[in-house]
């Protein structure tokens, strides 16, 4: 019979945020960071405003919610205002 074969329980990727988009990577403690784009199977990601990118698995990445936006904005601007290094 036709689909005999086929595994039900096979996950499809999920869609492709737009670049830029703030999402939360829970396989990274729940960090915040911006879609950069794919690399390989896996998702690039970077700090809110800049930084030293990483990877992130796709089904562990969910769009950030708008709290967890202005907090990451926040502390970006907080560090910024006390002379960090970003």
């Amino acid at each position: 019979m036709y689909g005999e074969n086929v595994c039900p329980n096979v996950q499809q990727p999920p869609d492709l945020p737009a670049l830029g988009a703030l999402v939360v990577d829970s396989g990274h403690g729940d960090r915040v960071g911006e879609f950069r784009g794919v690399a390989g199977a896996r998702w690039s990601l970077r700090p809110v405003g800049g930084g030293v990118a990483w990877e992130a698995e796709p089904h562990r990445v969910r769009p950030a919610l708008l709290m967890e936006q202005l907090r990451a904005r926040a502390a970006r601007l907080n560090a910024r205002s006390r002379g960090e290094v970003l």
